[in-house]
């Protein structure tokens, strides 16, 4: 993706792993501008280098606007095919970061794991965005993450999220 110079970065468990408490996870997720309407000028070029991990993984990307891939090795990675306004500015904000001497990629801002965290509503997810909270504390733009979770809110009709994202952020359990 880097070669191509294409719009990407990591989100999920490796993003974790810089901005909250450290877990074990299994696969690499990332989200990646594909805009709509060209994700098969994406999705193509993937296919070619990596294996799919389930039959007909480009019309289940197509379908679903994630694609699932494996490296040489089988470690799973997730790719999301990013659209929307704020899929770009996830994209923008995303900065560089060193897991070791020879890999330095792309992972989404603290903000912008929080509240994809958030957004997510799974159990673990909330537990990821606490132990955001514990490592980044008063570093989270609160006003950012107030406005951007708000709106996904909204448009997705799940306020609830919001009452979570207060307590968590209060480090209220």
């Amino acid at each position: 993706m880097a070669k191509r110079q294409w719009k990407f970065c990591i989100i999920g468990g490796l993003a974790v792993m810089r901005w909250g408490e450290a877990r074990v996870t299994q696969d690499v997720d990332f989200t990646l501008i594909t805009g709509f309407g060209n994700e098969e000028d994406f999705i193509e070029p993937l296919l070619d280098h990596f294996s799919g991990r389930i039959a007909d993984a480009a019309s289940f990307a197509l379908a679903n606007r994630v694609l699932l891939l494996q490296t040489s090795s089988e470690i799973p990675f997730d790719i999301s095919l990013g659209a929307l306004p704020y899929e770009e500015k996830i994209i923008e904000n995303a900065t560089l970061f060193s897991f070791d001497d020879n890999t330095v990629v792309p992972t989404c801002s603290a903000d912008d794991l929080f509240i994809m965290k958030l957004f997510a509503a799974r159990e673990k997810d909330w537990r990821d965005a606490e132990g955001i909270v514990l490592r980044q504390g008063k570093k989270l733009n609160l006003s950012y993450i107030s406005s951007y979770l708000g709106q996904l809110c909204s448009a997705t009709d799940r306020p609830e999220i919001l009452d979570v994202a207060r307590r968590i952020l209060e480090g209220k359990p």
